[in-house]
C-alpha cells in the first residue's frame, strides 16, 4: 500500500509540474482556478459549506516546488468547510467536492497567504497550487442513512430493540476503503441489537430488517468510532459504511412456532408426551440455508417425544401432531442447539426451521386398534384359538404406502389362530371374526415387526394398517390336542394299529392307522398343520424308549398321561 500511495505522489508531482509549465496563466489570477481530474460515476453527496472533510492533498508552488503534503504525514487533514479554519481559496475550492473526486486547484496570493507569506514555508505574493483528492463528508447534523437494496418476498418479523441478531457485513470507510468484513472470517457477527453492544449508529442501522433483507448503513463519526477511530483501521473523525445482509433474528424471550400447517381431515389421535413417532423433516437456517434432511437418508427421524430425546423445540414441537400432518416449527437456539452450535452444519445462537411431516406415532402402551367395517347378519360361529383361517388381507403403512395385499396373489393368507404363525397384532386383529366380517386393523409396532421391520418392506417402529376379510374358517381342536376322536376309542387300538401282530407297532402302522382314521371321519387332526409331521409327533409320544417302535407296555392314551401330549 506505502508502494502504491509513493507513486500516486510522483504522479500526483508530474501532473502538477506539468500543470505549472504548460498552463501557467499570462495574468495574475483574481479567484482561485479549479480542474476537475477524476469526478467519480456516483456522487451521493457534495460538499456545503458548514461540513466537515476529510482530505488527503500535495501543495505545490507553480516551479513545481513542493511545500506541503498530507501524504508525508500519513493522514488526512480534517477540517470544516467555510468556517475559517483553512485559507479562504481552499475554503471556496472544497464546496461541491464528491467523495473520491480529485481537482487540481490553483489559488491567487489574496486568496492564501497573501504578502505575510507563511514563515519560511511560503513567501509573500505566493500562488498555490493544491492537487486535492477528498475521502469523506459529513455534518454534525448527519444521522444515521439507510440504503435497502434487497427486500425478501415475506417478512413475518422486524429487528426491534433487545432482539438478538446475527449478520454478515463488509465494512469501508466513505472512499470505498475496506476496513472490516465478516465474510472473510466466514463467521457472522452475532449480538444483542438496541442495548448498548454495538456502536451507535449501527444498533439503529439493524432496526426494522428482516431476515434475508440487505441494506448500506451510513454514519457519521458521532455514531461511529469519533475523534479517535479505533486505533487500528478506522481514522478518527470517519464516516462509516456497512454493507449488512441479515441472517438470523430472534429474542430471548421466544417460543417455538409452529405455521404452515396442513392437517389431514381425519385425525382420530393427537400426540402426546411418551408417544413414539416416526417422522421425516428438512431443516434449514432461518436465511434457508439447509444443513440436513431425513429424506436424503430414505429414512424417518424415529424417536420418543415430550421426554428429552430430541431438543427441546423439538420436543414441543412434535405434541399434537396428527397423523400426516405437516407443519414448519421454527426453534430459537435457546430451545435448540445454543450458543455453541453444532459445529460446521448449525452455528451458533442460530434460529432453525424444520418443516416436519408426520408419518406415524404409536404409545409403547397401545394395543391392536381394531375396527369392524362389515359383519354379516348371522354370525353364530366365530374364530378362536387353534382354529385354521383363510383370509384377505391389504397391508400399508399409515401413510399409506402399500406393502403387500394376498389380493396381488390371487389366494388367501391360511394360518392357525395362536400358533406365532403372524405377528401378535394380527393374531389380535382375527379372534371372534365371522366368515364375511370385514375389519380395519391398526397396529403398533411392539405387535407388529419392532423396531427392526422387515428389510425393504416394513420401516423399523412402524405402525402398520390391515384391512382384512375372513373368507373360511375351519375350527380347531382344543387347547393342547393335535388330534382328536370323533368318537368312542377302540378298545382294540393297539391290537387294530399292530397289522402283524408281532406285538410292537411300526412308523409305517402307526401313519396309515392314523390316517385311515381321519379319512373315515372317526378321527380329527388339528387343521392348518402337515398331517404327516403331526403323526410323526404323535409317534415319537408313545416310542418311549426312542426304539423306533411302541409296545403294548409304551402305548397309553391322552386320558391316561399325567402330563398333556400331543397324542392319542
Amino acid at each position: 500500500m506505502k508502494m502504491v500511495q509513493c507513486v500516486h505522489r510522483m504522479l500526483y508531482l508530474s501532473v502538477l509540474v506539468a500543470f505549472a509549465a504548460c498552463n501557467a496563466p499570462p495574468v495574475p489570477l483574481d479567484d482561485i482556478f479549479i480542474e476537475k481530474t477524476f469526478v467519480p460515476d456516483q456522487c451521493v453527496r457534495a460538499v456545503k459549506v458548514g461540513d466537515y472533510v476529510r482530505y488527503h492533498y500535495n501543495g505545490i508552488f507553480p516551479d513545481g516546488k513542493k511545500f506541503d503534503s498530507s501524504y508525508d504525514r500519513g493522514s488526512t487533514y480534517n477540517v470544516f468547510v467555510g468556517r475559517k479554519q483553512l485559507i479562504e481559496g481552499m475554503d471556496k475550492a472544497l464546496v461541491g467536492m464528491c467523495v473520491n473526486e480529485r481537482r487540481l486547484v490553483k489559488i491567487p496570493p489574496h486568496l492564501a497567504y497573501g504578502k505575510q507569506g507563511y514563515g519560511d514555508i511560503i513567501p509573500p505574493d505566493s500562488i498555490l497550487h493544491f492537487d486535492v483528492l477528498l475521502l469523506d463528508v459529513w455534518n454534525p447534523e448527519d444521522g444515521v442513512q439507510i440504503n435497502t437494496y434487497h427486500t425478501p418476498a415475506t417478512c413475518s418479523r422486524k429487528v426491534e430493540v433487545s432482539d438478538y441478531v446475527r449478520y454478515h457485513y463488509n465494512g469501508t470507510l466513505l472512499d470505498g476503503t475496506l476496513f472490516d468484513s465478516s465474510h472473510t472470517r466466514m463467521r457472522t457477527y452475532d449480538t444483542y441489537v438496541g442495548i448498548g453492544w454495538l456502536i451507535a449508529g449501527m444498533d439503529q442501522g439493524l432496526l426494522g430488517m428482516c431476515v434475508g433483507e440487505r441494506r448500506i448503513i451510513t454514519m457519521p463519526p458521532s455514531l461511529g468510532y469519533g475523534e479517535n477511530g479505533d486505533g487500528s483501521d478506522i481514522p478518527g473523525q470517519a464516516s462509516l459504511v456497512f454493507d449488512v445482509v441479515l441472517l438470523d433474528l430472534h429474542n430471548p424471550r421466544d417460543g417455538i412456532a409452529v405455521t404452515n400447517q396442513n392437517v389431514p381431515a381425519s385425525c382420530t389421535r393427537k400426540s402426546v408426551s411418551g408417544d413414539f413417532v416416526r417422522y421425516h423433516y428438512n431443516g434449514s437456517l432461518l436465511d434457508g440455508t439447509f444443513f440436513d434432511s431425513s429424506y436424503s437418508r430414505n429414512r424417518t427421524y424415529d424417536t420418543y417425544v415430550g421426554q428429552g430425546y430430541v431438543i427441546a423445540g423439538m420436543d414441543e414441537g412434535l405434541i399434537g401432531v396428527c397423523v400426516g400432518e405437516r407443519r414448519t416449527i421454527t426453534i430459537p437456539p435457546h430451545l435448540a442447539y445454543g450458543e455453541e452450535g453444532t459445529g460446521s452444519k448449525i452455528p451458533g445462537s442460530a434460529v432453525l426451521v424444520f418443516d416436519v411431516h408426520i408419518i406415524d406415532f404409536h404409545n409403547p402402551s397401545d394395543s391392536t386398534d381394531i375396527t369392524v367395517i362389515y359383519k354379516p347378519a348371522g354370525c353364530d360361529k366365530q374364530t378362536k384359538k387353534g382354529d385354521f383361517v383363510k383370509y384377505h388381507y391389504n397391508a400399508s403403512l399409515m401413510d399409506g404406502t402399500s406393502i403387500d395385499s394376498t389380493h396381488n396373489y390371487g389366494k388367501t393368507y391360511n394360518i392357525v389362530l395362536g400358533a406365532n404363525q403372524v405377528v401378535p397384532g394380527m393374531e389380535d386383529g382375527l379372534m371372534e371374526m365371522c366368515v364375511g366380517e370385514k375389519r380395519h386393523l391398526v397396529i403398533p409396532p411392539h405387535l407388529g415387526y419392532g423396531e427392526r421391520g422387515v428389510t425393504d418392506e416394513v420401516p423399523g417402529s412402524a405402525v402398520l394398517v390391515f384391512d382384512i376379510e375372513l373368507v373360511d374358517m375351519e375350527e380347531g381342536l382344543p387347547e393342547g390336542y393335535m388330534f382328536i376322536w370323533n368318537q368312542d376309542v377302540s378298545p382294540d387300538l393297539f391290537e387294530e394299529m399292530d397289522k402283524d401282530n408281532n406285538q410292537v407297532v411300526e412308523p409305517s402302522e402307526f401313519t396309515d392307522y392314523i390316517m385311515q382314521q381321519v379319512n373315515d371321519g372317526k378321527g380329527r387332526l388339528a387343521p392348518g398343520f402337515d398331517p404327516y409331521r403331526i403323526i410323526d409327533n404323535m409317534f415319537s409320544n408313545q416310542d418311549r424308549n426312542g426304539d423306533g417302535k411302541i409296545t403294548v407296555a409304551e402305548f397309553k392314551l391322552k386320558a391316561d398321561e399325567a402330563a398333556a401330549h400331543d397324542e392319542l
